[in-house]
């Protein structure tokens, strides 16, 4: 089931709805009814539920999920062109770049905007090592770039840091 489908069948019927409730409204006014200003605010209450069901269909879209990708917190967002993510330290190469593009997807928002001329976001990946007790060292791992203009980049552009890697535990 498609949720994203039904909701617009939901806002098509809420519509259909809010009118006929906005007609019924015209009517009791041209006929004196007592009830009319009850009708005022039913048709008030169908018209924010209206709009309220087509937002909602609005702000659900589906996410695309990168096979590999492990999951991920966002240790740093400056809300405009740069982030970090945090990563297990127990993560391979190829998981690293998965959950990079994953998150080149997860943070792209339309909001998000260039500083001194660089329409580029640019998202980091980390890990902890923890070499002695007391002792925590940050290893980047990786970054990615991709365009703050458009949603669907084509030109994602993944860079890994193998000796940074290198140095992560083993399994």
């Amino acid at each position: 089931m498609d949720i994203t489908n039904n909701l617009s069948d939901y806002t098509q019927w809420a519509a259909l709805g809010t009118i006929a409730c906005l007609l019924l409204t015209i009517i009791s006014f041209i006929l004196k009814w007592g009830w009319r200003f009850r009708l005022v605010g039913a048709t008030g209450f169908m018209v924010v539920l209206t709009v309220g069901i087509f937002g909602l269909g609005l702000g659900l879209f589906t996410s695309t999920k990168i096979p590999g990708a492990v999951r991920f917190s966002l240790a740093y967002d400056n809300g405009a062109n740069q982030a970090v993510i945090a990563l297990p330290p127990t993560v391979t190469a190829s998981q690293v770049e998965a959950t990079l593009q994953q998150a080149a997807r997860d943070l792209f928002s339309y909001g998000r905007v260039g500083v001194d001329g660089d329409d580029q976001l640019t998202i980091r990946a980390r890990a902890l090592l923890h070499p002695k007790p007391g002792v925590t060292v940050p290893l980047y791992l990786g970054e990615v770039k991709r365009t703050l203009k458009t949603k669907d980049d084509s030109e994602i552009k993944v860079e890994l840091f193998p000796k940074n890697i290198a140095q992560l535990p083993k399994k």
